[in-house]
Order: C-alpha cells, then sequence, then structure tokens
C-alpha cells in the first residue's frame, strides 16, 4: 500500500517549513464491521488465526433532519448492500506502545499559569503566513445506541496470524489506505500501490513502523510510498492521503523493501518493546445477553456509588503475554469482502503475482484453505494526534509567536509558547476556526468550513507576559467612530494630518477630539504609536466613564454570599463542618485589585433547608445574630446592615459564626430542601445593597419542598434513543429561566456546588449558573476522605480567581461578515449583547460569523471583541481585543488555514446545543455529514485528481475524523448504561464554555507512560496514542481528560516501581480507593507526584485520581477514554470510522 508523502513546491509567503513526518502505512484488514446487519452480507471464506470477530451490532442509518449551515446532501448508498452511514470494524494490530515520539517534548515543570498545552504550529494545508495543528477530543460513541451494546474488542488488544506473505489480503477491504502529503496536482502513480511483499518472517521487527520520516523544513516532505522508498513527484497542496484503491495487479521489476522503509501487512511488533498482549475475548453472538459494565461514566466521573451501586461491573479479561499467533479458538463470523472500487462484494480469486494464503504453511493433504481476508487499516498509518502535537511543538514552540501579521495562524493549544502582542490580539484570548476566510457566501456554504471565534475575554496569562493595560482618557472616555461606535485600535485609519479617522470598521469619518490630536509621520501613522496602547497592540483596557455605568452613578464593590445547604444529608457527610472550615481561612483569599492592601469585597452567610436563616455579622455585634424566613413563597431580605460585611471589619463574629453553624444543625432531621428561595433571597440582598456579587451555592438534594421552583423527579432512562430524549436536556420549568433573567438584570452571578447522592436534575438547576455566567461543580456520592481534597482545591480556586460582573459583551466585524449566533454561558435580550452577571478567567464565549456582503482580499477581515465589565475593585472597564484575519477567493487557502481544534470546540458545542430541540441521532448525523461535506468539498476542489479509493485529507485537517470521532462518543451524544441523565447534563453544560485547550483534552485524553518518565528531568514523558493495544501490562500509564486522572497499573508491573510509587509490596494490595498517591521519599513517587501537579495546574478545575488495575471492575470505565478504539457505547473505533467518512465523502462526490 503506498503511503504518499507528497511535498509542496515550496513555502508560500516566503514562510520556512516546518517538517511534516511521512507517515509510514502499513497494510489495513479484515474483521468484520460492526454496525451492519449480518444479513445483508454473504459469509467470507473463513477467519485469520487470532483474529478476533465481533457481531455486528443494527445497522447505522442517519437521517438527516438536524438544521445544517448549508443545505444537507442527500446520502445515499454507493454500495446497495449496505446501510447509509456504515462503518467497518477495521481494528488495528497492536503497537503495544507508543510510536517514539520526537524528541523534546519537554513540559516545563512548574505547574503552568495558563492552559497546559499551548499550541504550535505545523503548517498544515499550505502554509500560509502560518497554519495550525490539529488537537484531539475524547472518545465518544457513534452508532446510536438504540443498538443492542456491543461487547465486541472490548479491548484493543488482539493477537494476530503469522504474517501473510501475499498481498491478496491486503487489498480486499478498500485495499490500501496511503496517507500521505498528496494532493493538488500529481495522482500517485499507478504501478507503486502495493508493490512490496513484506517478509515473512512473524517477529518481524518495524523499524519504520510508527515512525515518521522527517524532512528538511525547506523542502516539502518526500512522497515516499510505504513499500518502496521512491521519491515520487511533488504535488503542490499538501494533504493527506489514504488511499483505498486496489493495488494493481502485477508489479514488474519489484524487489521487496529493506525492513527499514517498510512494514509486513501483518506484524506490527511493539515499538517500545513491550510484550504483545494477546487478544480479548471475542463478542457476543446473535441472542446472547452481556451484562454491560458501567463502560461509561461521563467524561468526568462521579466518586463511585456505594458498593452495591458498582455490582454490575465485570473484571476485565485477563490478559497474558503470549507473543506468537494463537490458534483460531472462534467460529467464523461473516465478513464483508470488498470488490475492485472499495465497494462490497464477492472476493476475487489469487492473482498473479500474489501468493494464496500463509505460503510455507504445509497443508497435510488438505485443499487448499480459503484465502484470509483483508489485511485491516494499520493505525500506525492514519493521523497520529500524537504525532501532530509533537511536531507542532518542535515546530513552534521555541519562537515567540508575533501577533503582527494579518492572518496568522497560531501554534496549536497543546504547544507552549510565548505571544508578543504587536496589534492582534493572542490566541490566548481568541482562536478561530479558520484564518483566511472566504470572500463570498457562496464559497463560505459550497466549503460548509464554520467561520467562528471562541472569545476568552478575561483569560489568565503565563507570568511572563503583559497583562492589558489600562487606558485612561479622563471625562471623555475612550475615542470611537461616530456610526459604528468601534473603539480606537491600531487598524483606524488617521487622514488629514491626523485630524480626523477613517473607521476600519464601517469607513465612516469621524473628528479626532482636540485632546487626542498628534501628528502623523512620513508614512501616515502617528507619531505617538508606540506610546498609545489602543494604536500599537491588540488587546488593552479602557476606565470607563460614569455614561458606561448603570443608572449613571458608578457601581459599588461587588458581594459574595455563601448559601450552605444544612439539611440531614449535607450535615450527616460532614460537609457542612468541611465548608465551614475551609471559610474561616479562604475570606482572606478573596480576589483584589493589583496593589490593594485587602480586597474590596464583602461576604454575607446564609444556611437553608425547607427554610432560611439570615445572619448579622455586623462588626459591633459580639456574637452573630440568626433570622429565619419560613416564607419561601415571598422572599425578602430581613436585615440590611450588618448582612454584607468586610471581613477584616467582622472577622472575630464571622469565625463564631462559622464555628456555631455545624453545632447548630448537628441533630436536624430535615431532609427537603428548597433551590429557587436561596436564590431569590440572594438577589434582594445584592438589590438591598445596590451592587453586583456572586452566590456560592452548596446544595445536596432535589428541592421537593413546598416553595416556588419546586421540581419533580423526572429521570427516564426510557427516553433515551427517542425523539423525546431531547426533554432531558430541557428544563422542567420556565420558572427559572425568568429568575436568570433578573439575576442578570441585578449582576448576581451563581456558582453551584452540587453533592448528589441521586437525581437532582442539573438540567433545571443549572439554568441560573448557566444563564449568568456561573460555574456548576458535582461531586456525585461525596464522602468525605476521598472527595474532600478536590471539592476543597474547586472551591478555593472558584472564590480567587478574577471575574468581572455585571458585564455585556458586543463583537463588531468589518463590513462584509457580522456575528450571527452565540455559544456560551450567558444571557442575551437581543441579538448583539452577550450579557453575563459575572464573566470569569476561564469562560470562552463562541460566535458564529456569516457573510452579509462580499469580502475583499486586500482589506481581509476584522474582529473586535469590547466587554464592559465591573472589577472586582468596583471599577468599570472596558476590555478590548482585536483581530485581522485574510480573506480568500480560493478555497486552497481557506483549507491551509484552519484550526482544526477551534473546529471541533464548535462543533461539539453546535452539537450539544442541538439535543435541546432535535432528537441526539438527528444531531450526530448532522455532525458527520457537516464534516463529509467540509472534507469532500477539499477533495473536489482543492486535492490532485486522483482515484475515489484514496481519502485525501487536507494537511491542516487530517485529526478532523479522528477528534469528531471523539465528540460522537461522548456521553452527550452516546450515553452508555452507566451515564446518568444528570451527568449528562452536567457536561452538556460545561462544555459548553470551555476553551479550546480544554474541549482538546477532554475528547482526546492525554496518556503518558509513567514508568518511561525520566526522574532526573522536568519534562514529561512522551504521550502515546488513546488505544489499549498501546498500553503494555508491565507498565504503569496516567489519563487526564481535564475532570479525571486515572493512574492504570498492568498486572506484570516490577514489585519495586509499586512499592516506589503506592508504598505497598504487591500489585494486589493496590487499594482502588486511592483519592491522592502517597508522599513517599524515592524519585519515582516524586516524579510522578510532580507530574500530577503539574496536570492539575494546568487545568481549571481540580481533577479526580482514580486508580485503575488492569483487569479490575474499574478498568472498564477507564477504557472508555481510550477513544481511539471500538466504545462498549457502540461508538466507532478511529480506524472504522475514517473508512465511514470516506465512505460518506465518495457518496457526495459521486
Amino acid at each position: 500500500m503506498s503511503v504518499n508523502q507528497q511535498a509542496h513546491t515550496g513555502p508560500p509567503y516566503g514562510q520556512p517549513q516546518p517538517g511534516y513526518q511521512g507517515y509510514q502505512q502499513p497494510a489495513y484488514g479484515g474483521q468484520s464491521l460492526p454496525g451492519v446487519p449480518q444479513a445483508q452480507y454473504g459469509a467470507y471464506n473463513g477467519p485469520v488465526p487470532g483474529y478476533q470477530q465481533p457481531v455486528p451490532p443494527q445497522g447505522y442509518f442517519p437521517s438527516l433532519g438536524f438544521p445544517l449551515k448549508g443545505s444537507p446532501v442527500s446520502l445515499n448508498s454507493d454500495t446497495s448492500s449496505l446501510a447509509p452511514n456504515f462503518i467497518g470494524s477495521l481494528r488495528a494490530p497492536p503497537t503495544s506502545g507508543a510510536p517514539p515520539p520526537a524528541s523534546g517534548a519537554s513540559h516545563p515543570s512548574g505547574p503552568l499559569a495558563y492552559s497546559q498545552f499551548e499550541h504550535g504550529d505545523v503548517q498544515n494545508g499550505i502554509p500560509a503566513s502560518a497554519a495550525p495543528v490539529q488537537r484531539p477530543p475524547a472518545s465518544q460513541p457513534f452508532l446510536p445506541g438504540s443498538a443492542p451494546t456491543p461487547v465486541s474488542q472490548i479491548s484493543t488488544f488482539q493477537q494476530y496470524g503469522p504474517p501473510p506473505a501475499s498481498v491478496q489480503q491486503l487489498r480486499n477491504h478498500m485495499a490500501g489506505m496511503t496517507i500521505g502529503s498528496t494532493a493538488a496536482s500529481a495522482p500517485p502513480p499507478a504501478g507503486l500501490g502495493y508493490a512490496s511483499v513484506p517478509p515473512v518472517s512473524g517477529s518481524f521487527s518495524a523499524t519504520g513502523s510508527g515512525l515518521y520520516t522527517p524532512y528538511s523544513a525547506s523542502q516539502g516532505p518526500p512522497l515516499t510510498s510505504v513499500s518502496q522508498g521512491l521519491p515520487l513527484a511533488q504535488p503542490p497542496l499538501p494533504a493527506q492521503t489514504i488511499s483505498t484503491q486496489r493495488p494493481p495487479t502485477q508489479v514488474p521489476g519489484f524487489t521487496p523493501p529493506p525492513p527499514s522503509t517498510g512494514v509486513g501487512p501483518s506484524s506490527y511488533p511493539p515499538t517500545t518493546g513491550a510484550p504483545r498482549p494477546p487478544a480479548m475475548p471475542g463478542p457476543p453472538l446473535p441472542g446472547q445477553t452481556v451484562a454491560a459494565p458501567p463502560s461509561s461514566q461521563p467524561n468526568h466521573v462521579s466518586s463511585p456509588p456505594p458498593p452495591s451501586t458498582m455490582a454490575g461491573l465485570h473484571p476485565g479479561p485477563p490478559m497474558s503475554g503470549l507473543h506468537g499467533p494463537p490458534p483460531p479458538t472462534h467460529p467464523p463470523q461473516p465478513g464483508y469482502p470488498m470488490q475492485q472500487n472499495g465497494s462490497f462484494g464477492q472476493m476475487r480469486g489469487p492473482q498473479p503475482n500474489y501468493g494464496g494464503a500463509y505460503p510455507g504453511a504445509p497443508n497435510y493433504g488438505s485443499p487448499p484453505g480459503p484465502p484470509p481476508p483483508p489485511k485491516r487499516l494499520d493505525p500506525d498509518s492514519i493521523p497520529s494526534p500524537i504525532q501532530v502535537i509533537e511536531d507542532d511543538r518542535n515546530n513552534r514552540g521555541s519562537e515567540p509567536f508575533v501577533t503582527g501579521v494579518r492572518g496568522q495562524v497560531p501554534p496549536l493549544v497543546t504547544t507552549n509558547f510565548l505571544v508578543k502582542d504587536q496589534g492582534n490580539a493572542s490566541p490566548r484570548y481568541i482562536r478561530c476556526t479558520s484564518y483566511n476566510i472566504p470572500c463570498t457566501s457562496d464559497m463560505a456554504k459550497q466549503s460548509q468550513v464554520p467561520l467562528a471565534a471562541v472569545i476568552k475575554p478575561l483569560a489568565a496569562l503565563p507570568p511572563e507576559e503583559t497583562l492589558p493595560y489600562l487606558v485612561d482618557h479622563g471625562e471623555s472616555g475612550p475615542v470611537r467612530c461616530n456610526r459604528c461606535k468601534a473603539y480606537m485600535c491600531p487598524f483606524m485609519q488617521f487622514i488629514e494630518g491626523g485630524r480626523r479617522f477613517q473607521c476600519c470598521f464601517c469607513s465612516c469619518v469621524t473628528e479626532v477630539p482636540p485632546h487626542y490630536f498628534q501628528h502623523l509621520d512620513h508614512t501616515g501613522k502617528r507619531v505617538d504609536f508606540y506610546d498609545r496602547p489602543e494604536l500599537s497592540l491588540g488587546s488593552y483596557e479602557f476606565l470607563a466613564t460614569v455614561d458606561y455605568c448603570k443608572n449613571n452613578k458608578f457601581p459599588s464593590p461587588p458581594a459574595f454570599i455563601f448559601m450552605i445547604d444544612v439539611s440531614y444529608n449535607a450535615v450527616k457527610s460532614g460537609l457542612v463542618r468541611l465548608i465551614c472550615e475551609e471559610l474561616k481561612s479562604l475570606l482572606d483569599y478573596l480576589p483584589r485589585e493589583g496593589n490593594m492592601e485587602e480586597s474590596a469585597i464583602r461576604v454575607g452567610f446564609v444556611t437553608y433547608n425547607k427554610v432560611l436563616h439570615f445572619y448579622n455579622v455586623k462588626s459591633s455585634l459580639a456574637q452573630p445574630q440568626m433570622m429565619v424566613v419560613s416564607d419561601v413563597a415571598d422572599m425578602f431580605v430581613p436585615l440590611l446592615d450588618g448582612f454584607l460585611v468586610n471581613v477584616n471589619e467582622s472577622r472575630t463574629v464571622i469565625a463564631s459564626l462559622l464555628d456555631q453553624i455545624p453545632e447548630m444543625f448537628a441533630d436536624t432531621r430535615e431532609t427537603e430542601t428548597v433551590f429557587a428561595p436561596v436564590i431569590q433571597a440572594g438577589l434582594e440582598a445584592l438589590k438591598a445593597a445596590e451592587c453586583a456579587g456572586k452566590l456560592f451555592i452548596f446544595h445536596t438534594s432535589l428541592p421537593i419542598a413546598e416553595a416556588p421552583g419546586k421540581l419533580k423527579n423526572r429521570d427516564d432512562r426510557k427516553l433515551i434513543n427517542t425523539d423525546k430524549e431531547k426533554t432531558l436536556f430541557q428544563p422542567q420549568t420556565s420558572f427559572y429561566n425568568n429568575l436568570a433573567k433578573d439575576c442578570v438584570a441585578q449582576g448576581c452571578c451563581v456558582d453551584l456546588f452540587l453533592f448528589p447522592n441521586q437525581y437532582l436534575d442539573v438540567a433545571t438547576l443549572g439554568v441560573v449558573p448557566y444563564q449568568t455566567g456561573g460555574s456548576i461543580y458535582k461531586y456525585a456520592y461525596f464522602q468525605l476522605e476521598t472527595d474532600q481534597y478536590r471539592f476543597l482545591n474547586d472551591l478555593r480556586r472558584d472564590v480567587q480567581k478574577e471575574v468581572g460582573f455585571d458585564a455585556v459583551m458586543r463583537v463588531r466585524t468589518s463590513t462584509g461578515i457580522r456575528a450571527t449566533d452565540f455559544f456560551g454561558a450567558f444571557y442575551m435580550s437581543n441579538t448583539t449583547d452577550v450579557e453575563m452577571a459575572g464573566l470569569d478567567c476561564d469562560k470562552t464565549i463562541t460566535v458564529e460569523f456569516k457573510h452579509d456582503d462580499k469580502l475583499s482580499e486586500d482589506s481581509g477581515a476584522l474582529l473586535q471583541c469590547a466587554l464592559l465589565y465591573t472589577s472586582c475593585a468596583g471599577q468599570r472597564r472596558l476590555r478590548i481585543h482585536n483581530l485581522s484575519l485574510n480573506c480568500c477567493t480560493q478555497l486552497a487557502d481557506l483549507y491551509r488555514n484552519c484550526e482544526t481544534d477551534t473546529l471541533i470546540n464548535y462543533l461539539a458545542k453546535f452539537a450539544y446545543r442541538g439535543v435541546l430541540s432535535s432528537p441526539v441521532k438527528t444531531v450526530r448525523d448532522a455532525l458527520i455529514n457537516q464534516c463529509a461535506q467540509i472534507l469532500a468539498c477539499y477533495r473536489k476542489n482543492c486535492a490532485s485528481p486522483s482515484s475515489a479509493g484514496q481519502l485525501i485529507l487536507p494537511e491542516c485537517m487530517k485529526l478532523l475524523p479522528v477528534y469528531l470521532n471523539c465528540v460522537l462518543k461522548s456521553d452527550v451524544l452516546q450515553p452508555g448504561p452507566e451515564v446518568t441523565t444528570d451527568d449528562r447534563a452536567y457536561i452538556r453544560q460545561l462544555v459548553t464554555s470551555m476553551d479550546v485547550a480544554e474541549t482538546n483534552v477532554f475528547f482526546y485524553p492525554r496518556l503518558l507512560p509513567l514508568t518511561k518518565a525520566d526522574v532526573d528531568s522536568d519534562s514529561l514523558p512522551a504521550a502515546i496514542r488513546n488505544s489499549e493495544e498501546r498500553l503494555s501490562k508491565g507498565d504503569i500509564y496516567l489519563l487526564e481528560n481535564g475532570l479525571n486522572i486515572f493512574v492504570w497499573v498492568g498486572v506484570s508491573v516490577q514489585q519495586g516501581l509499586i512499592q516506589n510509587l503506592f508504598g505497598v509490596s504487591s500489585f494486589s494490595q493496590i487499594s482502588n480507593a486511592l483519592s491522592t498517591l502517597p508522599v513517599l521519599e524515592n524519585p519515582f513517587s516524586k516524579k510522578v507526584r510532580s507530574i500530577v501537579d503539574m496536570l492539575q495546574g494546568q487545568r481549571s478545575r481540580y481533577m479526580k485520581l482514580i486508580v485503575v488495575k488492569q483487569e479490575d471492575k474499574l478498568e472498564m470505565l477507564f477504557k472508555h477514554f481510550l477513544v481511539e478504539d471500538k466504545s462498549l457505547t457502540g461508538g466507532a473505533s478511529y480506524v472504522d470510522f475514517l473508512c465511514h467518512m470516506h465512505k460518506e465523502i465518495r457518496q457526495l462526490l459521486s
């Protein structure tokens, strides 16, 4: 199979070209394809020894009713016997151990102050001024949940028979993905496809298998065929080509390659030297039932419920260390051979020069057996997220990213890089799906690439970067355009000697105020250009005048109100005492303005069950006073003076109150709670104090007590996969939407900490936090000993982090495009203003743009995001972020300048909003269809003509299929049996305001081999791909997804390592209940704990640590996050999904 890595003719725009890595491509082959009813196909000719043949689940027939951007394309199958969205189970041969990454993947040791990964750039597409690399999401299911849960391929460990020396089997199943950079002009030469006959040895060491051949930055990637390493013609546009073309029947004059240039189609020895684990037991046959383990749990994980709830878990199957091919131990299952054009049909007989099955295997007089099934696609030959991330780090991590050039694609979020602001906002504040946008709406519709920006207006910066400068223009306020009201920025054009300026957004000419006048130099720039942040920087702040304030008066400093549930559950679990103890010290760390001595924020306290208790903590009192409001139907605040106080003045009274609360309610028998009146009480208190603020509500149960906003238990799993499933994500009542609207008007933001032991209706309780710009934290089955550390860390960070109150954001654009759609945690009362009672440094707002006119390549397109907010000291400010983008008339320029991580962030949010109004299946089909259209448009308009059997991916979108598959397999779109309705609602809200770095690791988790860590260096061990076949049972791995950290321990790990990390002498003694690693004085323990601390420091939430022993019941949960594998909920493996996407693209093209 040829791996075409084609080069472009030279780096455009004079940019040096970073090295792409040449993917080496072994063959690909033959399991039955999950996702297709068995009856549709004829039987195949017998199994290959050692392959597990899964039983296909039900077919996958998407409907297309979900509103797409642009008209949906009808997906008619091009193969009569095939369901339209069929995914084949092309399981990858194991390479137990990741391909060794390029060196240099180091991370700074200390916790990074901002997004963990930051992006480095691999020139994707045709490198324009710079181009992005992509980043992965985490595992998400693919087949609709109505299908019986297939357990086929629970594990990716598999054994393979001896390598066939024939290429017969390489050809039949989409015969031969070439992966490389083929594109815009030279089709792959006809005779080079499958030219090599692999060595017959079963232990052939694939020196080249998982590695990518780098080439120098100045030349393009050499187009190399894996089988013979001949450089081919260099086409202009780099692309990832995966050929699914039938090989030629004869290649004259071909000689087998030396081991270093190719990979035998069947033997992929471990690249890390670990023993290859054997196959897992096959799937159930039709009619068998399988107890489904809680494979899933959300992509966050609740604490394990009490033991009874975990009873359904099965220990993972044992994995022994066999190396040789085992004898077949399963009955043959039907297979699905491919015809010449890659569609399914009868197998052809052996061709000349393609040997029969297993040459050299004696027949012992029996008739020759049937040919083996086709080889599967080798996972090492398809685009690897790990490799893309690694390349970007190496190519773009060392140089600062200077923002002076229009339309520059930033490094990936996974690359650590420094930003120098020279006129465009840092990618930490704004990332776009594309940095070169189509000039016309027709072109945008044709490509189907959404034009969106993910904006994080108050993002935290690393210490080496400068915070935005604060500019004070005095009473006159910021200089603005008279017509569109855009703020002064580097793109405004001064004319007439500096007396007027022309707006870069609407072209209106405005007089320069006399106090702002300055002369121009010989280039037309003002001579004070570098002295004024608003003329030379992409991001800066203005001090707002009184005209920007409510009721034309400056705001008071905000207040924090702590509202604690004191019902039976909260008291009994120790939660109330824990919160009170923590608040005593935490109140000293309230956020403060830059150099202020103490925080200006005032605090108040409320406790509640069925009634509310307010506390007077006025500094002149000897003891706090409690006032009870039992009329929850008409909420009011019984005291004004003494409720909101300065911490330092009332310190002793507050300390006394926090000591007394746990004692006061120690013997409570009240189990019922209210919820809406609690928010109303906080809102009324802020209204009375005439200030904005935040409510911290600690809540444990469904509010069933008689009161406004009372809820009933409506959890119903039977609705999953029906048209009514969307009601599970919608609030029960509109009461909370109205309450949220009142909160936003007052600047009352709600942060909700939930501690449920059963259904709580997060979809409804979350409405107010969500629409006010607040956060939700959830600790299911909260247990003091295992969960307190995580909860306290979350609470500390939540109280201390930078937050703006009473915020309004507007995004202005230059003529030709406009903001049309918004995603995130906010409220909108009109079509342009995003209103948030609170906005913190972790929240993003995603904005989609549409054309309303033509754009020009010369002037490009501009965005200006203006955020008006009150700082924690009560100062009214405007934060401005500007970004200039290129415009193009050629689709190739669009595809060269896309950012897949941002695209996936947008698509996930679009889909997660879609489930509120459409059936989940419709949403999934729409996602697949849109991505197929994006890739089909590239294939049709930008890639060189080549056979339909090749899947050609744009270089900067080559990870789109793997990441999209992860979104499709997520708990929101494809829940496993153990994922609760609350978990899904929680994840849905969480993802909607995540930034690009968070969605990247959430959808495609980071997997690190801890046993490979260098204890003497600060760097992290090189990450490996998210697949079970990469795991070796002699190693320990860490997997993180932003909400959880799993430490997976293989059964054969050396005793010394177990002793050093866990302080016990054997594998069996490791406790599953650990929530932190023991502190032991040895280099390995210190190294692993420093890695965990570093990862925790990079995330906005404290991740729950879960220790998983191989073959333990928790392993099912861990495997849910190995997102390149087939999931237990029916989600496709990466290999299968890639083939499925190829089929979708071919249907669109035909």
